[in-house]
Formats: C-alpha cells, structure tokens, sequence
C-alpha cells in the first residue's frame, strides 16, 4: 500500500502471529523491516565510517535534530547538502524531533503551550524550540523520514500529567505536519501515555487520525519495569495502523526487539550496541561476552563462531580483552562492528522466521540461549535499561 508521502511506499509481505515482515521504500533506500536503525547523533555512527554502518546490513539511521541543530548547525549542513550528503551516508536517514533530549534537560528547561525554552547543554545559551522550529530544523537537515516534535513525560510520571502531555503532543503534532517538508520527506507521528493501556490506545487513535506516513511509539523505556513495557507492547503495538511503518523509539536489548517484533513492530533504534562496545560488551547468540573479564586473557576463540563480522573473522577474544583494558580506539571500532553485525543478523533472522510461519517459537528460543550464556547476569538475564536522561545520549 502507497503512503501518503510521494516517493515512500510500505507493503507487508508476511505475518506470523503478530509479528510482521515488510518492505519500506524510501526515496533513497529500500527498507527490509523488521530492521534496526544504527544511531547517528552527529551525523556519525560512533567511530565507524559510513561503509562499515552499510556492511552491517543497516539501511536507514537515526540522526538527532537537537545535537546538529546546536552543533554544527543546522543551516550549514542545509548548505552542504543535507546530512546524507555530509556524512556521505548512501541510504535512508530519520531525524528524531530533538524532543526526548529537550524534555531531558528537566531544570534547564520551561514548557509553556507554544513551545519549550531550554538552555544549551553545551554552552549555557538559551534556546526555544517550536513544532515549527524542529520540522524547520529536520527540512535542513533532509532527513528521509522527519519526527513530529512531542513531549515526552518522566518515567512514572501520573496520570494527570500524562494526559496533559498527550493534548499537547497532539496540538505539537497538527502543527508539525502544517509546515513544509523537505522534497520526498515523510513524517511521523508519535504516541504518549505512560504506562497507561487506556491512554496509550486513545493516543494511538488521535495520532492515527492524522495524515502521518508513520506511527511510533515514544515515552518507552525510560524507567518503566521491562514486563511492564512487554505488555503493553503486547496490547498496543498491533493496534497501530497495519499499512504504515510501526517505530518503537529508543528501544532496545536484543530481548527487546525479539519481543517487540512478536508485538508487530517493524523499526527500532538504540545507542545500547554501540555504547556497550565501549564498555568492552559483545552481544552474541549466547548473550554477551564481557571482554573485561579474567576468563578472556588467553581465550584464542572469536567473540562468536557464528558471526561473518571483521573483529570475529580475524581477531580473538584474547586480543580483543587487550584492548578493551588499553582502552585503545581499535577496540571501540571492532566491538561496535560486531554489535551493529549483530543487531543486523538478529533482524534478518526474525524477518526469516516471519515468513516460515514460526517466528514465535523461533523469538522464545533464541532469547532463552542469550539468557543461559549471558557473562553478566543482571535478573532473568535482561540488561538494565540501555536510555540515558540527558541530552548527550550518544
């Protein structure tokens, strides 16, 4: 089915259960879906170049608005071409509003009905940031895909408050989408609620309502319980509209995105695989590997013996401790290359499994051997909670 949006389509190729299998076509990229978006803050994937992000599988990243519109500006890199073409990136991009960022600066910001006022993390300046100004910002930066600017509650914030929050990310929205996108740009909108089953599903409706080339779910996985954001996912996310593209934002572990693909959701993004290749983390089919760890001193194995990545093709785990330790920057670069491999193996797997009819079964079994092999052990062998509450989240 053709989006809105000229240039864009979406077609859903196969189902199993409500897990889905499709195929986005953006102007610049076509998209196999379930995928995952490698974050690009500022305009880079930390500390690899642009072919190695492509070599992974990716093909549609996340840029911020917030971070280039501070830095170095969103009107220089208008002049230059856009983002794509000054990171030389050949394929899709989506730009976040910059609204989780604005919302995270809590003390050094004021939201009022128009907008909100923040200081620059960076330098203290104050800011203002509108619909008009975010959607202004994501034109110049001639992101594929542009967010509408929402607001995004605190974890655990109340049910009054949240209901606030939605009318004005709804207002926001309408705004967003009266403005002038970039040529072949879509747009879409994004979901609020809390916690809140109730709210989330009439969020879902208002925002459906819209003439939105997408769907996301935003205010996830910012301190809820994890099975508490599993059932809503299982509540809400087969809800969203079956023709446009279903985006859970900021999230998450790979048992993340095996229970949100089981949910029907088709995009997500997570700083978690590349921020743990700095922490010495490798995400495997066993779990991860913590290359700090004694047990790697003289260990001559690759990090996965089912991984096509450079740092498992070449190097061993051995090797690899030794420059985590040394913190040396070859050993950000290899680990964040195989983290990113395989977030885009885990992907093309589960769209495998969507079209055999089995992804269910496949999704239990493959999260039930990363929990039995996992090296870190945090309660049922899930991760802690991969987002940060401040602006420089990646």
């Amino acid at each position: 089915m053709t989006l809105p949006t000229s240039g864009f389509s979406f077609d859903l190729l196969a189902t199993s259960g409500h897990a889905r299998r499709g195929r986005f076509v953006t102007p610049r990229a076509t998209i196999e879906t379930p995928t995952f978006m490698p974050v690009g803050t500022h305009a880079t994937v930390k500390s690899l170049a642009p072919e190695e992000v492509e070599a992974t599988g990716a093909r549609i990243i996340l840029a911020n608005t917030y971070h280039l519109w501070l830095r170095p500006g969103s009107e220089l890199v208008a002049k230059l071409g856009g983002v794509p073409r000054f990171m030389r990136w050949p394929h899709a991009m989506l730009t976040d509003s910059g609204g989780f960022q604005v919302f995270s600066l809590a003390a050094l910001r004021k939201i009022d009905e128009d907008g909100v006022t923040f200081k620059s993390h960076l330098d203290g300046a104050i800011q203002r940031m509108t619909p008009e100004v975010s959607m202004k910002v994501q034109r110049d930066l001639a992101a594929d895909v542009a967010m509408v600017l929402d607001v995004c509650p605190p974890g655990g914030a109340g049910r009054e408050e949240i209901e606030k929050t939605m009318a004005l990310t709804t207002k926001w929205a309408k705004r967003s989408l009266a403005c002038e996108p970039a040529p072949g740009q879509a747009r879409f909108g994004i979901v609020q609620g809390g916690t809140f089953e109730d709210l989330r599903k009439a969020h879902l409706s208002d925002i459906a309502a819209l003439p939105v080339d997408g769907v996301a779910l935003g205010g996830f996985s910012v301190g809820e319980p994890i099975p508490v954001m599993y059932d809503l996912l299982d509540r809400v996310a087969h809800e969203m509209p079956a023709h446009k593209p279903r985006y859970l934002m900021g999230v998450g572990t790979p048992y993340d995105l095996l229970h949100a693909i089981g949910a029907g959701v088709d995009l997500f993004d997570c700083v978690l695989p590349t921020r743990n290749a700095r922490n010495g983390q490798a995400l495997t089919w066993h779990g991860r590997v913590n290359l700090r760890q004694a047990r790697h001193t003289d260990d001559e194995a690759p990090i996965c013996d089912r991984c096509g990545c450079p740092a498992c093709a070449k190097y061993t785990r051995a090797y690899l401790r030794h420059l985590t330790r040394a913190n040396e920057i070859l050993g950000h670069r290899l680990l964040t290359q195989h983290n990113l491999w395989f977030y885009g193996e885990l992907v093309a797997e589960a769209r495998a499994h969507v079209e055999a009819g089995d992804y269910h079964a496949w999704a239990s079994a493959t999260a039930a051997a990363m929990r039995e092999g996992d090296e870190l052990g945090t309660p049922n062998g899930v991760p802690e909670n991969p987002r940060k509450k401040r602006p420089s989240d990646e």
